[in-house]
């Protein structure tokens, strides 16, 4: 197995063009598009579809009328959709279906649909989406950390580099060498999320609760797996 990272948005745009066929990407967008995600399915929400766009959203939704529109852009809700991106209002959709655009995560994951395997990673489903890379074996295991804007986000980072130290044993690139040993130089996940640019913006705005939560290692089980455009458990 060998493991590689990618670290920021510019990165991310290449992946389209970028050979994935036999690549697991697991992609983390822990403040906190993937931590939202991650907790929908494990209260029983039935599919996410992610989308790039307010306006892809918006046409889903018309395909989908049902469906619940969730997301948020530079970190606020949208006007007219269901509900914004704190992973705390998404434990009540059970059996719901949910179209979800973002700043960044959703990018990151329709950037990588030809892949493999795509995976959605959280500090949330830590232990469990190691489980699941390690029951696929692949090849090759590509490490998508969403970013903030255009730039190299330190949560999505230290989330992954704790799953390269989970994996073990594998071959791995300047990059996910680089993660893991960054990882390491915090005490705690919640360090390292209030240490964070976007941990820190949203504590300062009143919204700490939020990165507590998404802080908290292995709560859940559940691993959403994307094919086709569509995110479901496995």
């Amino acid at each position: 197995m060998f493991i590689d990272v990618v670290l920021n948005p510019a990165e991310i745009a290449l992946l389209p063009q970028r050979d994935l066929s036999r690549t697991t990407c697991a992609v983390f967008d822990v403040l906190r598009a993937t931590s939202s995600m991650i907790t929908a399915l494990a209260h029983g929400a039935s599919e996410i579809y992610p989308v790039c766009t307010i306006e892809d959203a918006r046409a889903k939704r018309l395909q989908l009328p049902n469906a619940l529109l969730g997301g948020e852009r530079n970190g606020d809700p949208i006007e007219g959709f269901d509900v914004g991106n704190n992973p705390l209002d998404y434990t009540g959709f059970s059996g719901r279906q949910i179209i979800t655009t973002t700043t960044n995560g959703t990018v990151a994951l329709r950037s990588c649909e030809h892949a493999s395997a795509v995976l959605v990673g959280a500090l949330l489903n830590l232990d469990a989406l190691c489980a699941s890379i390690l029951s696929k074996k692949p090849e090759n295991v590509l490490l998508v950390c969403a970013g903030t804007f255009e730039t190299f986000a330190l949560e999505d980072a230290y989330a992954a580099g704790l799953l390269v130290t989970m994996l073990g044993g594998a071959e791995v690139s300047d990059s996910a060498l680089t993660v893991s040993a960054m990882a390491r130089q915090f005490s705690s996940p919640l360090q390292a999320l209030l240490a964070a640019r976007n941990g820190r913006a949203l504590a300062n705005r009143g919204w700490k609760e939020q990165v507590e939560f998404c802080a908290m290692t292995s709560k859940f089980m559940a691993v959403g797996t994307m094919v086709g455009g569509v995110i479901t458990t496995q």
